[in-house]
């Protein structure tokens, strides 16, 4: 088993007076050697954004990028005619492919809108660009870990990448154990509120611990938390 951890202060940090945003992994005007990409995990962003304001269209190509609200409302608007508002339990999938330009903006003028933004580099490149958007019950991850991003789950967002991505809100003292869906990926898990132990390592609120070279991670909830977990390829063409 190798890991890696990232505890929550050695994040980097940008702040634009309308945007709070802090990287697990370079990005923009952060940058870190040692904190490029987690196999093909490549950009894990949590953001804050002011009412009202919010991130003009600019382009993309060759990412998934998955767009995960914690609170408040982001309105999607991109270059293929799309116009949407992706809320709290949403899960919104773009993959920039060939190349894309998007728009994300707060919904709201009197509330802040929290995010996750994560790319993730792609299986095959230059596919026709695609958006996908659902919205995931609460109840289907309590005390229970529930797959929100897959290649091979109709019931999930799909993603052009052997990936999984899953969500858990566990009560405290409850555990569950993660198995791998392949031999050479590893996990990312990210907390997004709580405490929580995996296998022996004690992480808290927005923390995150990268494992590989291991068949299977168990979870125990030491408060009641919430996690993201992502699964990626570990061997990726960086060229």
């Amino acid at each position: 088993m190798k890991t890696v951890l990232h505890k929550s202060n050695t994040r980097g940090h940008n702040s634009f007076g309308w945007l709070s945003s802090y990287h697990s992994f370079s990005f923009g005007h952060y940058y870190n050697p040692e904190r490029i990409h987690f196999g093909a995990l490549r950009v894990l962003n949590d953001d804050t954004v002011a009412p009202g304001m919010g991130f003009g269209k600019h382009p993309h190509d060759n990412m998934e990028i998955v767009s995960i609200p914690l609170s408040g409302d982001l309105h999607h608007n991109d270059s293929t005619g799309r116009n949407e508002i992706i809320r709290q339990h949403d899960v919104q999938i773009m993959s920039a492919g060939s190349g894309i330009a998007h728009s994300e903006m707060n919904a709201n003028k009197d509330q802040q809108v929290k995010f996750l933004q994560i790319w993730v580099m792609p299986k095959e490149l230059n596919i026709n660009p695609r958006y996908e958007q659902k919205s995931f019950k609460p109840a289907d991850r309590a005390n229970q870990i529930f797959t929100v991003v897959a290649p091979d789950n109709q019931d999930a967002v799909w993603i052009n990448q052997d990936a999984w991505f899953s969500l858990a809100n566990f009560e405290a003292g409850k555990n569950d154990e993660y198995f791998l869906r392949q031999m050479d990926n590893g996990v990312y898990v990210f907390v997004i509120n709580g405490s929580v132990t995996i296998n022996d390592t004690v992480l808290h609120e927005r923390d995150g611990l990268g494992i590989w070279d291991i068949g299977s991670i168990k979870i125990e909830a030491n408060t009641t938390t919430e996690l993201l977990l992502i699964e990626v390829p570990m061997n990726i063409n960086e060229a």
